[in-house]
């Protein structure tokens, strides 16, 4: 509530106008939440970083800095570059994708 407030004030005083908050700030929310419900993992590393980015190209979007047709090649290319990233061995695959035998297994050592 604290972060719609201000972002609405934002628009009304003039320093941010035309931007969306409610949208805006719900990429940014289910970002995070990705991350505070999922741990860090593959999945979340990618839907997480994935939503915080849209959020903030969609900030300069709105604000006229970059036009929708930059925008969405930018995204199509962060998603393609997190799910390279996230193929790194040093992030660990999420629970409920690894198989049954094999968490009994991770969990014994």
């Amino acid at each position: 509530m604290l972060a719609v407030g201000t972002g609405w004030l934002l628009t009304t005083i003039g320093v941010a106008p035309g931007i969306n908050w409610a949208w805006t700030l719900s990429l940014a929310v289910l970002g995070c939440l990705a991350f505070v419900t999922g741990g860090f993992d593959k999945a979340t590393v990618v839907s997480g970083v994935f939503l915080a980015t849209a959020s903030f190209l969609s900030v300069l979007r709105q604000t006229g800095r970059l036009s929708f047709d930059v925008e969405v090649p930018i995204l199509v290319i962060v998603f393609g570059a997190l799910l390279l990233i996230v193929r790194h061995p040093a992030i660990p695959t999420p629970r409920w994708m690894i198989g049954r035998t094999e968490q009994q297994q991770i969990d014994r050592n």
